[in-house]
Parts: structure tokens; sequence; C-alpha cells
């Protein structure tokens, strides 16, 4: 698995990777990236913290992916927020990405939907107002478009797919939908980009469950949420 991903959660995304039995690889240099695309089996572009090393990474890896064939998730974080990121997302879409995944405001403001809300990494708007535009998108780009929310909304353009389940503490650890993101890109290696989306959703809203039963509070659930993890993907 190729990460491109933001500071504040490369760490977490590697255990979670790991803890469902893929290898991780945290390549965010532009020297490597466009090359490591080419050979890893999915590749994910996470646009949580940028600078212009990061975005070069991100260009060249988005483009080399396309060429490759290999899949590859975009998770367009704070976009409609802040507008230069807006842009880069906006211009990675053209490199055509097998799933984007992001909360209701961010793939709103994605489509083009004006007025969509947003305070960077937090939604303004449930999923369920974001289903147009996501639709929508996802005819758009030719794969899925993931929405999380307290109902994960799936589709890619003719089915729609809701993922219910998680745990409220699931948004008080840092790095749980950016994880997902990463998972998301390691089904869509060996899934199509519908199924590798909601398959990715309904593990972690089930292990958000099992950790959240087991663990009284944020830190310990972030554990308890890798532990899960590896027994649901272990489990036959």
């Amino acid at each position: 698995m190729h990460c491109i991903t933001n500071i504040v959660v490369a760490g977490f995304t590697a255990n979670v990777l790991l803890a469902i039995g893929a290898s991780p690889a945290m390549v965010e240099n532009p020297e490597e990236s466009g090359e490591f695309a080419t050979i890893a089996s999915a590749l994910l572009v996470n646009l949580g913290t940028l600078s212009p090393s990061i975005e070069a990474a991100m260009r060249q890896a988005a483009t080399a992916a396309r060429h490759a064939g290999t899949p590859w998730v975009l998770d367009p974080v704070a976009v409609g927020a802040l507008a230069h990121r807006s842009r880069l997302a906006a211009e990675l879409l053209g490199d055509g990405p097998a799933i984007v995944r992001g909360n209701a405001s961010e793939i709103m403001s994605l489509a083009g939907h004006t007025g969509a809300g947003g305070r960077g990494v937090d939604s303004l708007a449930s999923s369920e107002q974001a289903i147009e535009a996501a639709v929508g998108l996802a005819r758009r780009i030719g794969g899925a478009v993931a929405v999380s929310g307290a109902v994960d909304l799936v589709t890619d353009g003719e089915r729609l797919l809701a993922v219910p389940g998680g745990d409220r503490l699931m948004t008080r650890v840092t790095g749980v939908g950016c994880a997902l993101g990463a998972v998301m890109a390691a089904c869509a290696a060996t899934a199509g980009p519908l199924e590798a989306a909601a398959c990715a959703s309904a593990l972690f809203a089930a292990a958000g469950e099992r950790a959240a039963s087991a663990t009284p509070g944020p830190g310990s659930f972030a554990v308890g949420l890798l532990d899960a993890l590896s027994a649901l993907a272990a489990t036959p």
C-alpha cells in the first residue's frame, strides 16, 4: 500500500493497515512517489497536510497510478474550507481516482455544490444531504464516492449503499477517517470501487462498535480499534 497521507495520522494509518494484513509504505517524496505508484497494489492520496514537495509527490503518484492502472483513493481533507487545497483536489480528480472518500461537506464542495459548509475536517452537513453530490461525482470519475457520517453512504453513481454502525468515540480519535481511506485503497487492490469502499466502511463500523464496548475512552479506544480490526480481518 502506497500512502501519501498527513503527518498527524501517518503512524496510526500504518498500524491500521498492518492490523488488517496489508503492507504500508509511506513514500511521500517526489523523487520516488511516481515510480512506487506503478509497483504498489494501491495508492492513497490524503490532502491533510500540504507542502510544495508533498503536492508534487501527489501529482506524480496520481498520474503514474492512472497510467499503470493502479487503483487509488483521494481523501480531500478540508476541501471547501481552503481555496488552495480545493484547487489541488480538483486537479487530482483528472487522474481518475477509483474512490473518493470524505465527509459530506468535503464531497459536496468537491462536486461543485455551493454552500456546503465545513470547518476543516468537520462537516456541517449530514451524509444524506450529500447524496446528490456523491452520485454526480461518482459518475464523473467513473468510480465510487464514500461519504462518512452517522450512516456512511457509498455510491458508484447508479447504486447507493448505506453502512450503519460505528460509535461516537470514532470521532474523538485523530486519524480514524484518514485510516478508513487507506483501508478502502487496500480493498480496492482486490475488489471493485463500490465493493471496496463499502466493505472497508462496514469493517470500520463493526470494529468501532467492538472497540467501544470494551473501552472507557478515546485513548484506549484507539488501541482497541486496532485489536478489533485485526480480529475481524482474521475472521474467515
